[in-house]
């Protein structure tokens, strides 16, 4: 029987690793917020002016914009869930 775990001390550079993916998450969260502001503005926007396509976009822009912030959120979550679920086969 083989039994591997994850080494966080195996490989120089793994603490700014973490810390540089850390930053990442953060920038996407804002890149999120910033996505949703610009969307529903487009919104606004479209759906005052009659647009409905322009109306559409934006809706669409908000949606992709939570989902985005749902996944940053998340990832650490998602990739722990489905490490538990690899380790369990």
């Amino acid at each position: 029987m083989i039994d591997i775990n994850p080494n966080s001390d195996g490989l120089p550079g793994i603490e700014q690793l973490r810390t540089i993916v850390g930053a990442v998450m953060t920038i996407g969260l804002i890149l999120s917020v910033l996505a949703l502001i610009v969307s529903a503005i487009i919104w606004g926007f479209g759906s005052n002016s009659s647009n409905p396509h322009l109306a559409s976009r934006g809706k669409v822009g908000v949606l992709i914009s939570c989902g985005a912030a749902i996944i940053c959120g998340a990832a650490v979550t998602l990739i722990n869930f489905f490490w538990n679920v690899g380790q369990s086969v």
